[in-house]
């Protein structure tokens, strides 16, 4: 990527590149669409062909809509490097945060989504993707009459979600959290039977299930993570019992948010003491 910024857009000057990561590998997280993109960015702010747009006194601030997309371009580029065929979606998600609508490879940002507070729970099972997606096509070719409904019903449930999500900013309800455990749970067993569960992912399940909590896997299934849905009236106590009982599995758990702003650019000043620390030490 280095090399290939340098002969579009003039020489990279000479720099030290740190990188620094909570994200778990292998774990459907994206962490390699992340390092993409970040990666891009920086080269492509040094070299000049984006702006570097902080200001004094400013401690975060993101680069616009034209940028972003350039961005975006070199980190699919170096996604393609490391998976040979993406679809595109984990990049596009680390360079324009917030929630994305994905169809016959079309993306497509939703508007006024809210931040959701989850669970975040890596099973540490490894899986391979190629390998789960190579199951899936074979039951769909097997029993095509049989899993091309389930496969329909999982693009409603995502419509659906869509549609709930996209209502929620302008007139929060108490009703909106139910239909969307409902969807967690629907969609989960959907996943089930297209053979891209695990064993792991339906403990995790049970575990939050008991805590009167709702999950799902995310990624490619076979293992790896799931997310369980927090919604605001959870208390901190049920939060806590619940990691500690994942945990207790030998499963590795964070509470954290979905729909952030993606790929932003900070101040020294603004970083945590905990990523000065551990670039301090590279």
């Amino acid at each position: 990527m280095c090399l290939a910024i340098s002969a579009k857009y003039g020489d990279v000057p000479s720099v030290d590149i740190v990188v620094w990561s909570e994200l778990p590998t292998g774990a459907g997280l994206g962490s390699s669409a992340a390092y993409a993109v970040c990666l891009a960015a920086a080269l492509l702010m040094v070299c000049g062909a984006i702006s570097c747009p902080l200001q004094e006194g400013e401690s975060t601030v993101r680069w616009t809509e034209e940028e972003l997309t350039l961005i975006n371009s070199w980190a699919f580029r170096g996604e393609q490097v490391i998976h040979g065929n993406p679809s595109g979606v984990d990049n596009a998600v680390g360079t324009w945060g917030g929630a994305l609508r994905y169809q016959a490879g079309k993306i497509t940002p939703l508007k006024r989504v809210p931040t959701l507070r989850i669970l975040l729970t890596n099973t540490k099972v490894p899986r391979s993707t190629k390998i789960l997606v190579a199951g899936v096509k074979e039951k769909i070719l097997k029993f095509p009459a049989i899993m091309n409904p389930v496969l329909d019903s999982i693009d409603a449930i995502s419509q659906e979600c869509q549609s709930v999500l996209e209502a929620m900013p302008a007139n929060p309800s108490p009703e909106h959290y139910p239909v969307l455990e409902e969807f967690f749970d629907i969609n989960q067993h959907h996943l089930n039977v297209l053979g891209v569960g695990h064993p792991s992912l339906d403990r995790l399940c049970q575990v939050t299930a008991s805590h009167s909590l709702h999950s799902k896997l995310t990624g490619a299934g076979g293992g790896g993570c799931g997310i369980t849905l927090l919604p605001p009236d959870t208390s901190p106590l049920a939060v806590e019992a619940a990691k500690q009982d994942l945990c207790a599995c030998g499963f590795e758990c964070w509470e954290t948010k979905i729909g952030a702003p993606g790929v932003t650019l900070h101040s020294c000043s603004s970083l945590s003491a905990q990523v000065l620390h551990a670039l301090a030490r590279s």
